[in-house]
């Protein structure tokens, strides 16, 4: 019986700090979270202590060769859904691993209690990397379009198309004066203008969002916290957070948001706001812990301002009335578009 504890331990220590291992660089090289980093690693340093060292013992007694697991598969074993299934896989795996270690310990007088630390240690550690990674679908956009029929010089449906036709990739529903059952069939009806390639995003309203199939959420500083509208959504919406320093910043995107809307850059006709300038966009891009993040620079951006934010590697923008009441809306997202893209 010694010799088979031995084996289990030994398995599900290596299984353990594998996956500890794989949670700590996700945390380290993807989201640069040195915090996070530390977490994970002084849970796979605690692993260690609490297994003490007979690592040798333990190891004298594998035999990898005539072990039946290893030539057990599940179907899904290969397949991972990008960096967030990895880290997602191994949270999975450490925690199991170590509860096979907790249930061993209390047959064998070993520290139970300490495993079980590590185990709720793990879930926080666990919860923290899923949430900052979002749903691992977020795209960056170039050019998001936030539709507002009180603002349309045309009617709200030309304006789509022309935004469609003039590069936005992205669109948001933004009418906070349309009744609920209105809302939900405007936002319908403009998915059903989106071709592939071109997302939907809901202003505020996670309800609306997900019953009118759109493809995320976005919200304001003073709207729902991103974290309840992770929990009421799940993975089925994009969340997109309005951010005007990095402390915002940073805590939507360890709440669970996919990409952080960046301002204000310029005075807005749409929104009365103090302005950050593109002097927050740069601090952001050159975040360790937001870089990899998508954003959507926003707050009066013109095509004569938009060449403002190249010096600070801008990839998206969001703009409202400057399309929206535009004369010919195709084109001035086609400006908008070409002035971000120009060497």
């Amino acid at each position: 019986m010694h010799g088979e504890f031995s084996r289990i331990i030994d398995a599900n220590a290596n299984r353990a700090r594998e996956a500890l291992r794989t949670m700590e660089d996700v945390a380290r090289f993807h989201l640069g979270d040195g915090g996070l980093c530390g977490e994970i690693k002084s849970l796979r340093h605690g692993l260690r202590d609490v297994l003490g060292a007979d690592e040798a013992g333990r190891m004298a007694h594998r035999d990898t060769p005539g072990d039946v697991g290893t030539g057990v598969k599940a179907a899904a074993e290969g397949v991972r859904g990008g960096l967030r299934g990895v880290a997602m896989a191994a949270g999975k795996r450490a925690g199991e691993a170590i509860r096979v270690l907790e249930e061993c310990a209390k047959s064998s007088d070993g520290d139970w209690a300490a495993l079980e630390r590590l185990r709720y240690g793990l879930y926080h550690a666990e919860k923290r990397l899923v949430m900052a990674l979002g749903t691992g679908r977020a795209a960056q956009w170039r050019l998001c379009v936030l539709v507002t029929e009180a603002l349309c010089r045309k009617p709200w449906r030309d304006v789509v198309a022309a935004a469609i036709a003039g590069g936005a990739d992205c669109l948001q529903v933004r009418e906070p004066e349309l009744a609920d059952g209105a809302l939900l069939e405007r936002t319908k009806a403009v998915r059903g203008m989106t071709p592939r390639g071109v997302s939907l995003v809901v202003n505020n309203r996670v309800d609306i969002a997900l019953g009118a199939g759109a493809d995320g959420v976005h919200l304001g500083t003073g709207d729902l916290p991103v974290g309840e509208a992770r929990r009421l959504c799940g993975d089925r919406l994009l969340i997109g957070a309005s951010t005007h320093d990095l402390t915002e910043a940073h805590r939507a995107v360890e709440a669970g948001a996919d990409y952080c809307g960046v301002g204000a850059m310029f005075a807005s006709t749409t929104k009365l706001r103090p302005t950050s300038g593109p002097e927050y966009l740069r601090e952001y891009l050159a975040d360790p812990a937001l870089a990899a993040v998508p954003h959507l620079a926003i707050g009066g951006i013109t095509p004569d301002n938009i060449g403002a934010l190249r010096p600070s590697g801008c990839r998206g923008v969001a703009v409202s009335a400057v399309v929206c009441g535009a004369a010919d809306p195709e084109a001035v997202c086609r400006a908008l578009v070409a002035g971000l893209s120009m060497p």
